[in-house]
């Protein structure tokens, strides 16, 4: 029904929120807040009104770079394969998420803000902390963290069921039940070419490490509720491929759920052609259209992510659909 604003409708679905539309923009009365683990680009953000607070790179140790703020995908990656940069990754502050949720606060609008997996970062206890903080001068306000257990690919289908709630008019409530029954059904998993990064950052047993490298096997790499491991070896690149995408497919046959009920998208660090001709694979055998091929949806694996991984991870995620989740 309008709501008498010239080009605005006002939702009626709704009960404790208002939506105002346009052709092009959606004003929501909750706010979604995330950490820049989640691989959505910043473009992507800004244009469907979500948050992106950024993690922190550096290469020597002194200067500390703002992902997609201060330091390009293009140039991060740039700097590994070009100059064999082994960079490391730092958690955003307290203060970087009072900064973010406050406008929040300010407006008289909830925030929810998700964070990537506590197991590979602190950036849930700094949300947490700030959370904290805000509710001590605003005890009334309405924040709720959520620890995603999710990184990279996998958190990005995790903001995307946030967006679409939000936008289907889902009040603050219902969807932090829906993301919190999500969250433990989220995967990822992924090929590169070797072990060497997630070695220097301590994520993955030695023995594994050191049998990879003399072997000169390709990990596949899990990554499921909150915690990374190895699903196997390849002998070649396209061997790697192929066998993520048989693990995908099984992954999703063992949940017992048709797959039209999932979003599955490809992410990938570098390499575009290679992840477009991955895509082409991945539907063909899975018999489904990924995310970002039915709808605008951008995304690449973060800075932060390629710290670990390396600059030839590619992978697929998928998480059940919103939908799915009866209230």
């Amino acid at each position: 029904m309008y709501c008498g604003f010239k080009n605005y409708v006002l939702s009626s679905q709704l009960t404790k929120q208002i939506v105002f539309t346009t052709r092009r923009i959606i004003y929501i009365m909750f706010d979604i807040i995330t950490d820049s683990a989640c691989d959505i680009v910043r473009e992507y953000a800004e244009t469907h009104n979500l948050k992106l607070v950024p993690l922190y790179t550096t290469f020597d140790g002194v200067n500390y770079l703002k992902e997609q703020y201060d330091i390009t995908h293009d140039e991060f990656y740039r700097r590994m394969t070009d100059e064999g940069a082994f960079p490391k990754s730092s958690l955003p502050s307290v203060q970087d998420f009072v900064d973010a949720i406050m406008p929040s606060v300010e407006a008289g609008r909830p925030a929810i803000v998700c964070t990537i997996t506590s197991y590979f970062s602190g950036s849930y206890n700094s949300a947490c902390t700030a959370k904290d903080i805000i509710l001590e001068d605003h005890p009334d306000a309405k924040v709720t963290v959520i620890n995603s257990l999710l990184n990279s690919a996998s958190f990005s289908l995790f903001i995307y069921q946030a967006l679409q709630m939000r936008k289907a008019g889902y009040s603050y409530e219902d969807t932090i039940k829906v993301l919190e029954a999500l969250r433990n059904d989220g995967r990822i998993m992924f090929t590169t070419e070797s072990l060497e990064y997630l070695s220097k950052g301590g994520r993955l047993a030695k023995t594994a490490i050191t049998i990879t490298s003399k072997l000169s096997l390709r990990p596949i790499i899990v990554m499921k509720e909150g915690e990374i491991g190895l699903g196997g070896f390849t002998r070649t690149r396209n061997k790697g491929k192929s066998n993520v995408i048989d693990m995908i497919q099984k992954y999703i046959e063992s949940k017992g759920m048709p797959i039209e009920n999932w979003d599955i998208t490809v992410g990938y660090c570098t390499n575009l052609e290679e992840a477009e001709k991955y895509r082409d694979d991945v539907e063909a055998q899975l018999g489904v259209r990924l995310l970002e091929r039915r709808e605008d949806f951008k995304t690449r694996i973060s800075i932060i992510s390629g710290c670990h991984t390396g600059p030839y991870a590619l992978g697929i995620a998928c998480i059940p659909k919103y939908t799915t989740i009866r209230l």
